[in-house]
């Protein structure tokens, strides 16, 4: 990956032309928030908000997007109680084995980033059998951030490149963006183009930092399980309206 501006495509629209980010992604923000105005439980959020994945990702595939990045468990999201925890990693095991047949049908890779052995081996397996049956899928990548935090991964880069400075296979006078670029769990994806998070926070949450540099930013009050096909289309024509410098006048 680089931080070089994308060859986004363009999509004859009604009225206008659109141009189509190559890789979006979305801090899904709000489960909590949309389960408690209804008086449910928080699982009820993070089921809905699964809908809300499923419908996300029908869209990209529908709009042409290449690539859709979902923060799905920061590596913060361990302070949650142990019962919320227990009930994302069983929602994460029921949508996985409904989902893979649609991933198949859609023709959707899945990756994952992050460190996902960390929920347990029964779930990894799951989570790399179902990453090696799509290996082949070409119409659209889904990649879920799973106990992902990007401090974590710009430290681990860091220690990389100094270990190989101190066993004398990286030259420091060599280290440059690239070579950062290259340790990220990103690498071989297309730049970030566009960055929505929902609910109203207007902050990153230590995801896609690097990335994230001139990516176009999306904040919507909308909570994550309500987000819908119209909603994802806004976001996608607030890209197509704004002009994208990335540094230059």
């Amino acid at each position: 990956m680089n931080l070089t501006p994308s060859a986004s495509s363009v999509v004859e629209g009604p009225s206008a032309p659109v141009t189509v980010p190559r890789h979006v992604a979305i801090i899904m923000d709000g489960n909590g928030r949309w389960a408690a105005k209804r008086s449910l439980p928080r699982v009820a959020g993070h089921r809905a908000g699964a809908e809300a994945v499923r419908r996300t990702m029908q869209a990209a595939v529908d709009n042409g997007v290449e690539v859709l990045t979902l923060y799905a468990f920061s590596s913060e999201n361990w302070r949650r109680s142990e019962d919320e925890v227990s009930d994302l990693k069983g929602l994460m095991r029921f949508y996985l084995e409904r989902e893979l047949g649609t991933l198949q049908k859609e023709k959707v890779r899945l990756k994952l980033i992050g460190e996902p052995a960390a929920f347990g081996n029964e779930l990894y397996d799951r989570l790399q059998k179902a990453v090696a049956e799509t290996a082949s899928n070409d119409r659209l990548t889904l990649v879920i951030a799973l106990n992902y935090g990007s401090q974590a991964e710009l430290a681990a880069a860091a220690r990389a490149l100094a270990q190989g400075a101190r066993d004398g296979t990286v030259d420091p006078d060599t280290i440059d963006i690239g070579a950062i670029e290259n340790l990220l769990h990103t690498r071989d994806l297309p730049p970030l183009d566009l960055l929505i998070r929902t609910s109203g926070e207007v902050r990153l949450s230590n995801f896609l930092l690097w990335q994230a540099a001139y990516a176009e930013l999306h904040f919507v009050d909308t909570l994550w399980p309500d987000f819908d096909e119209a909603a994802f289309a806004a976001a996608l024509a607030e890209f197509s309206r704004r002009q994208r410098r990335f540094g230059g006048r």
